[in-house]
């Protein structure tokens, strides 16, 4: 049985690791080209350049900028949400600053990670970019030589498919679908490319972050039929 006060909500935004296309090394040019013409097939007014602002959702050619988590304490109706965000243009700083908080939280084998759609996306997204940036990856994220029940990562899009994989449910319109205020008041995914590279505004990443995580919990919470978390018991640590 998964108990709420052991399970760590998060979320990751990515950019392309350039602002442009222009400013890829040769041999990246020649390497995303090959990715970008498998992704404009077919699709006579897209280029290699203008496809570039894709490039932070594919591990080898994106970086992490913010990594946002949240544990909820306590117990209804006194729980709160307690949200710390790791971020910044160093990837390997945030990137060992959050390590560090998952070893010192993830101390047995009882608790677990929770994200949505972070099987297929921000648990291996995480992977990667620690072996690229040569940081051991810790236990609770490490998939490799375990057994499936073994491994103690959620996903509230796995848990709305009930089996059925025929389709993609993004985080807003479940949230909608289920009644949970939208995190996507400001900003989406598609935008945090150019509020990196163009606005320089990291703030506004992280607010927008947060808010997935907050989300990603309460959806969670209604899905397991659990009481909402209050907006006045979220708290963010600095």
């Amino acid at each position: 049985m998964v108990t709420l006060n052991n399970i760590l909500f998060l979320d990751i935004e990515t950019v392309p690791q350039f602002d442009c296309y222009d400013k890829l090394p040769p041999e990246w040019k020649d390497l995303w080209g090959l990715k970008a013409a498998y992704l404009i097939r077919n699709k006579e007014e897209e280029t290699v350049e203008t496809i570039y602002n894709r490039a932070g959702i594919y591990s080898e050619f994106g970086k992490i900028v913010c990594i946002s988590c949240g544990i909820i304490q306590g117990y209804h109706p006194a729980k709160k949400l307690i949200l710390k965000s790791f971020y910044g243009d160093d990837e390997r700083e945030l990137l060992l600053q959050f390590t560090d908080m998952l070893k010192r939280w993830a101390t047995d084998a009882n608790k677990f990670l929770c994200a949505h759609n972070g099987k297929e996306f921000d648990f291996p997204f995480l992977c990667r970019r620690m072996i690229i940036q040569n940081i051991p990856i810790p236990a609770i994220l490490n998939t490799r030589g375990k057994k499936p029940w073994e491994i103690s990562h959620l996903d509230t899009m796995d848990m709305w498919r009930f089996g059925d994989y025929k389709n993609f449910t993004s985080l807003n319109l479940l949230a909608c679908t289920l009644g949970i205020p939208t995190p996507k008041d400001d900003i989406d995914g598609s935008m945090v490319w150019e509020v990196y590279w163009k606005e320089k505004n990291i703030e506004r990443i992280v607010h927008y972050c947060q808010k997935d995580v907050v989300t990603v919990a309460q959806v969670y919470l209604r899905m397991t039929g659990e009481e909402f978390i209050d907006a006045d018991n979220i708290e963010i640590k600095q």
